[in-house]
């Protein structure tokens, strides 16, 4: 359903069954873990947390390690902030 390496990846799937007698399976609740911090970097003009993430990690689809150190849901929640010091965790955690 996701791909390797999304947020979602090891997150629980459950099941609901509707009055109708559908089995609707979906994903558990995703709290965010604490995440200690590999480096630092600021968030340029322009700059995407999926540039960011393709400067450090190689990989941009990784953008999500750096909201979960932010303490972020969505990249446009730190992105905003030019200049904004970023904590950067490790690839994998």
């Amino acid at each position: 359903m996701f791909f390797k390496g999304s947020r979602y990846e090891n997150v629980g799937t459950d099941t609901l069954t509707t009055a109708q007698g559908q089995v609707v399976r979906f994903k558990k609740v995703r709290f965010i873990p604490d995440v200690t911090a590999r480096v630092a970097v600021v968030l340029n003009q322009g700059e995407r947390l999926d540039h960011v993430a393709q400067r450090v990690y190689q990989n941009p689809e990784l953008f999500w390690r750096i909201c979960d150190a932010n303490f972020a849901l969505y990249p446009p929640d730190v992105e905003a902030e030019p200049g904004r010091i970023l904590k950067v965790p490790p690839a994998e955690g």
